[in-house]
């Protein structure tokens, strides 16, 4: 696979294995203080006041939930364009998921897929509503949250795409992750992520109460009583094992000091992107992102007119492999999926229909050569004849 560009990649250099290894040689592999050292860094990074580091990204959305109170009676509306995790963490906790519609060009929950969504609950307790940051690109958060906190509901933010983007409200610009809207942001730190740890997560958020109960239910439901012996602990309620180790941790810090690079990298990349794209238009055209959204983008999503183009997106798949060029689709809309099809029914969603009829992500990661981005273009406009 020499040459081969995938479409994501981590970037690890050698000071980031040399932190790994100081870290396999300290006195903790797991639950040490080199957690709590990410923790801090990363809630000052993005502007939060709490930080829970856990296992993996699909562990913070379950925390979430259960943190929340989310349970069997509930609602918890996702869009059907997401990873699988956005809809399940919500079924983990026993509530019900209504999938939101998106917005076709730029895969995004919007007011107005919102609001179908919450015309669908019925008189159903709608708890989390669960804005997924797709491909790095904000949603509405303002408008969201007055929508939700109108229907008895918080926010959520999937944001593990979305790690170093930054969206402005009202002239006030906002990290990714300053949990200024919602009850919670989550992260990922997937090899593919904007920062990598090989597995973990993060949780943010600005309610004290809500990140003591998460950090308890990260550690199997346990407490150490106040004045209790240093041996005492109770389990007042069940929790999970979704600790992360401290080697990973050590990964994260050293990652999260490269962040801006990164992020700017990322940007010079789509820059680049956008511009040899132009000539192809319209037959293909990167996703939208809408206005109040600076994006680090994590995915180089275009999407393509495949019947104008009088091909198929897997016959451009074949052609892009065949010229050392990776892609992936991101995603299949999770409504369609077989659990939620047989659970209730299959709903019209016209926009996640459209947005996966069109969608191909491209490669995209700061390891990428200053050409890599031309080279994927001309392959991309081979394999449509253009």
């Amino acid at each position: 696979m020499s040459g081969f560009l995938p479409y994501g990649r981590q970037t690890i250099e050698d000071d980031d294995i040399a932190a790994v290894a100081q870290a396999l040689r300290a006195d903790f592999l797991t639950t040490g203080p080199t957690v709590e050292a990410f923790e801090t860094a990363f809630k000052q990074k993005v502007g939060a006041q709490h930080a829970i580091a856990v296992s993996n990204g699909t562990a913070t959305l379950h925390l979430a939930m259960m943190a929340l109170g989310v349970g069997e009676g509930d609602v918890c509306i996702a869009p059907s364009v997401t990873f699988l995790a956005t809809a399940n963490c919500a079924r983990y906790a026993g509530a019900e998921v209504v999938f939101a519609d998106v917005d076709p060009d730029s895969g995004l929950m919007t007011p107005d897929t919102l609001a179908d969504a919450l015309s669908r609950v019925g008189e159903r307790r709608v708890r989390a509503v669960l804005p997924v940051h797709l491909r790095g690109d904000v949603c509405d958060l303002p408008a969201l949250k007055a929508m939700a906190s109108a229907a008895g509901a918080v926010l959520v933010e999937d944001a593990p795409h979305a790690l170093g983007s930054i969206a402005t409200f009202g002239n006030e610009a906002h990290p990714v992750g300053d949990c200024a809207y919602s009850a919670f942001a989550s992260f990922s730190f997937h090899p593919v992520k904007t920062l990598a740890t090989g597995e973990g997560g993060m949780l943010t958020t600005n309610d004290a109460a809500l990140a003591a109960k998460a950090r308890s239910l990260r550690g199997h439901g346990m407490v150490r009583p106040a004045g209790a012996e240093p041996w005492v602990y109770e389990m007042p309620e069940l929790g999970f094992n979704y600790r992360i180790p401290d080697v990973l941790c050590a990964l994260g810090i050293s990652q999260l000091a490269k962040l801006d690079r990164f992020v700017e990298r990322r940007r010079a990349l789509t820059a680049r992107y956008q511009a040899l794209l132009e000539p192809l238009s319209p037959l293909v055209r990167l996703a939208v992102s809408p206005s109040w959204s600076d994006p680090a983008l994590h995915l180089l999503t275009v999407l393509i007119d495949f019947e104008a183009a009088m091909t198929s997106r897997a016959a451009v798949v074949e052609s892009l492999k065949a010229h050392g060029v990776g892609t992936q689709v991101h995603y299949i809309p999770v409504h369609r999926q077989p659990y939620y099809v047989n659970r209730y029914g299959l709903a019209d969603l016209p926009g996640a229909d459209a947005w996966y009829g069109r969608c191909l992500t491209l490669p995209l990661y700061p390891g990428m050569a200053d050409e890599d981005p031309e080279r994927v273009v001309e392959a991309l406009a081979r394999a449509l004849g253009v």
